[in-house]
This record gives structure tokens, C-alpha cells and sequence, in this order.
């Protein structure tokens, strides 16, 4: 009988890292529910609303949905929707129920996380008819192509992989009929944070040579080597997170520096505080009234710590770099 292997340092900081994807849905969970923005897909997958999040987060999340959302419609709109999205490390996110509903759909839609998210994924799909109908709704045949690590119809994949094994990634992306073709966008939300800057930097460098046209845009933390920064790293160490990738995190140069060294054409960069000014006012002044924000210079600091970082290749000059806020 082979022995069981032991519980190592790199599991319980894997472990850790899972469990980001459960803070990021109870928070959506939670500030959908206090009418921040409109998610009618998220209670499927977080049942309870959890406990009070503090104002700041709320803004704070409202500001990174609504910054990723615009990018992204901003991709599918260049494109007219001929194109895929690949949503790396995508956790229990909602954008392909999102797409499918507001009729913006691209070709297809591929979703990637560690096995163990993936099957809770699936899980949550095949048992609630909300989630699975969409599915079969885009799908040309009764049943969809799934096992325990993978789930495949037409318009939709999501597959379970460790976006460090980048020879195992590219195979399973494969398999599902990714077509490097068709403009790309790919989609990392706090994931590249969490694998060392070579590992990153090959990802990025993979995506630009296998892919002529398209668009990464990443969502992360920034301007991590002050104090606040520091109190950042060190919450997350508590928790056995290890940011092996915070050295890219220094600045919004460093962050368009990783691109621009793995040959993306151009690479733009701003920090949560200045999306945060440039989104519609009129809806910003909405989600301000709805709860009383004590610490506005609180709020402040948090958004200067996290970044939109978006890169576009655009070999059929389809106007990509012309995408921003």
C-alpha cells in the first residue's frame, strides 16, 4: 500500500490561497445584497450573506467589479464578440452568467482553477438549474460534456489546472477547443500575486507567443513597499498566505514592466483610486448613499493599493489599445 505523502508547507499555502476565493464571493455575496451593483447568479453559489463587511470594502469591491466590467465589455465590443475569454484562477465568478444574460457572449468562455475549486464549481452548476440553464441553453446537444475536474459545452469550459504547470494548462486548453485564432482576453483577479514573479512571467510570456491578438487584464495589488503595504503582507501571512509574487507589486511600473518585458505592444496601468474616480458619477453618487463611510482616508489607502494593469497585442489592429477608462 502506498504511504500517504506528507502535509507539506506548499499544500497549506495552496490551501490558504483556495481560500481567498471564498473571502472574494462572501464579500460580492454581501455588498450585491446591500444593492452596491446587480449580481442575480452569485446567491447560487454563496447561500448566506454572510456578516457585516465594512463600508470601505463594499466601495472597494464595487469600484474592482465595475473597473473589470468595463474593460471587459470593452474587449467584447472591439471584438463584436468573435472572440474567447479565458478567466484565470476565476474562483466562483459570475461574468459568463453576466455575458449570457446582457446577450454579450463571447465564442466561448474557459474558466481555470485548482481542481478542488473546479468541483465545487461543477457542483454548484449541475444542482442549480439557474446556473446549469444558461449552459444548456448555448449548448447544441442534451448533455454537457463534463467529468470531476472539467466541464465543457459549447459556449462554456471550466477546467481544473495549476496555472504554475503551464505544459499541463496548455494541454487541457487543448483539449477544449481553445482557438489561439480568435482574439483573446484573458482575465487574473489576485492570482498572479500568489505564484513567484518567474512563474508569472512565464504565464504572460506564454499567453503573448501562442496568442496574436489579445488583451490580458490583471486586477491586483500595488505600491505594497510602504507601511500599509507591509500591514497588507503581514494580515496574509497570518492566514499562511504567502505573496510569492509581491516583488512585481512594488508600482504600476513594475506591474506594466512584466508585460512589456514578455513582449505585449502596450500595457497601461492605474491604481483602484483613480478608477474609482473615473467610473460614472452618477452611479458612483448612487452606492455613496448607501451606507455611511466613516474612514474616507481609509478607503483612500485601500484604493491606492490595488491596480488595474491591462496589455493588448493586436495583430489584426482591431483598435485594442484604444480600450481604457
Amino acid at each position: 500500500m502506498a504511504s500517504k505523502q506528507p502535509f507539506t508547507d506548499s499544500d497549506t499555502a495552496d490551501e490558504a490561497v483556495r481560500a481567498t476565493c471564498d473571502d472574494a464571493s462572501t464579500c460580492k455575496r454581501f455588498a450585491t445584497s446591500k444593492g452596491y451593483w446587480t449580481d442575480l447568479h452569485v446567491q447560487y453559489f454563496v447561500r448566506q450573506i454572510g456578516e457585516r463587511k465594512a463600508p470601505e470594502i463594499n466601495r472597494g469591491y464595487y469600484g474592482r467589479v465595475r473597473g473589470m466590467n468595463l474593460l471587459i465589455d470593452a474587449f467584447l465590443k472591439k471584438t463584436q464578440c468573435d472572440c474567447q475569454v479565458v478567466n484565470l484562477g476565476a474562483g466562483l465568478d459570475t461574468t459568463f452568467w453576466r455575458l449570457k444574460d446582457e446577450n454579450i457572449m463571447p465564442k466561448k468562455f474557459f474558466e481555470v482553477d485548482f481542481p478542488m475549486i473546479v468541483a465545487r464549481k461543477i457542483h454548484h452548476i449541475k444542482t442549480k438549474p439557474p446556473l446549469s440553464k444558461p449552459l444548456i441553453e448555448t449548448h447544441s446537444t442534451d448533455s454537457l460534456r463534463l467529468d470531476g475536474h472539467s466541464l465543457d459545452s459549447d459556449r462554456y469550459c471550466i477546467i481544473g489546472a495549476d496555472l504554475r504547470d503551464l505544459p499541463a494548462l496548455e494541454e487541457k486548453l487543448k483539449k477544449f477547443q481553445i482557438n489561439p485564432e480568435l482574439p483573446t482576453l484573458f482575465l487574473s483577479e489576485c492570482v498572479l500575486v500568489y505564484m513567484t514573479a518567474e512563474q508569472s512571467s512565464k504565464l504572460v510570456n506564454w499567453v503573448a507567443d501562442t496568442f496574436p491578438v489579445a488583451m490580458f487584464i490583471n486586477y491586483e495589488q500595488v505600491n505594497m513597499n510602504d507601511r500599509f503595504g507591509q500591514i497588507m503582507i503581514e494580515n496574509l501571512q497570518r492566514r499562511q498566505c504567502n505573496l510569492a509574487g509581491v516583488d512585481v507589486c512594488q508600482s504600476l511600473d513594475s506591474q506594466k514592466e512584466r508585460f512589456l518585458s514578455a513582449g505585449w505592444e502596450s500595457v497601461n496601468a492605474l491604481d483602484m483610486m483613480t478608477v474609482y474616480s473615473v467610473l460614472p458619477r452618477e452611479d458612483v453618487a448612487r452606492i455613496e448613499r448607501l451606507e455611511f463611510l466613516d474612514e474616507r482616508e481609509l478607503l483612500q489607502q485601500l484604493l491606492q493599493h490595488y491596480c488595474i494593469c491591462w496589455a493588448v497585442k493586436d495583430k489584426l489592429s482591431l483598435g485594442l489599445s484604444q480600450i481604457g477608462f
